[in-house]
């Protein structure tokens, strides 16, 4: 029990003594975040993004200011997607609209979360999910902030998801055709008709249920369909296609598949870097 005493004593006598040594012999020295991030700022400049995010970081962690902390947050997040790390980009974006949502710049955080959803976005056969998340943030952004430039610019993305969106329907119901898996096929060309009836697509979807009907022997409606086609699109190949089924022997023809990409706008980072340094 002694020894257990003395041996408890002298840890508490040592820690004290090592607490005490290094409170006044290494006291921790504080970055100049003014520093930090102007060198972050040259190396942006540089394009030099991995760089500039690592400065980016280190000042926001020294700012007493808030503001000054905030801003060096964005400009971190800017930096990520500059090098396209965009899993990293959006968690730094939503930690930023966390710890700072009264910021001026919340705005951009916003909407680069939407390109940062756009730019995921590939082609028909990939996965919906960037998609629909593309097309969830436009919305938002649209509606919280519909009278600016960013929002015009994302209405002609939110475009082209629509297009993409019934580009996905079309290929699934081609997909469908190609097993003869009519039912299937039928629902997801209506759901082209219904939802994206303004994109480019309905002409062969309305093609393709003139082409499904007839092959079933249902000509009542397959000519309701082609009647529809032709009073929109009297003078395109759909329509011309589907003139041939209805007026003699018609095979259905091989399907196939064109691929979409999105591509990543230049001078974006350029144009939104100039309004927020």
């Amino acid at each position: 029990m002694v020894f257990r005493l003395i041996l408890a004593s002298l840890i508490i006598l040592v820690f004290f003594s090592c607490s005490k040594k290094d409170s006044v012999y290494t006291p921790v020295e504080k970055n100049n975040p003014y520093k930090l991030y102007e060198e972050g700022i040259k190396a942006f400049e540089n394009n030099d993004f991995f760089y500039a995010e690592k400065k980016f970081s280190q000042a926001e962690l020294n700012f007493d200011d808030i503001e000054l902390a905030a801003k060096s947050a964005i400009m971190s997040s800017f930096s990520l997607y500059g090098i396209n790390f965009y899993d990293e980009a959006e968690e730094n974006l939503k930690r930023f609209l966390k710890l700072y949502p009264s910021d001026k710049n919340v705005m951009y955080a916003h909407y680069l979360l939407a390109i940062i959803y756009f730019e995921q976005i590939t082609d028909e056969k990939k996965d919906l999910k960037p998609l629909i998340e593309a097309n969830k943030k436009i919305d938002y952004f649209i509606g919280r902030y519909p009278n600016t430039d960013y929002a015009i610019d994302l209405k002609f993305k939110k475009d082209l998801i629509i297009n993409q969106l019934a580009a996905k329907e079309l290929y699934v119901a081609k997909y469908y055709i190609s097993t003869q898996k009519w039912v299937p096929a039928i629902n997801r060309l209506k759901i082209i008709l219904n939802k994206y009836d303004k994109t480019i697509f309905v002409e062969e979807a309305l093609h393709r249920l003139v082409e499904i009907h007839y092959h079933l022997g249902l000509e009542e409606e397959a000519n309701k369909f082609a009647s529809i086609l032709g009073y929109n699109y009297n003078s395109s190949e759909w329509f011309e296609q589907s003139f041939k089924i209805l007026n003699k022997d018609y095979d259905i023809q091989k399907i196939s598949t064109n691929k979409k990409e999105t591509k990543k706008e230049s001078g974006f980072l350029k144009k939104v870097f100039e309004m927020i340094k």
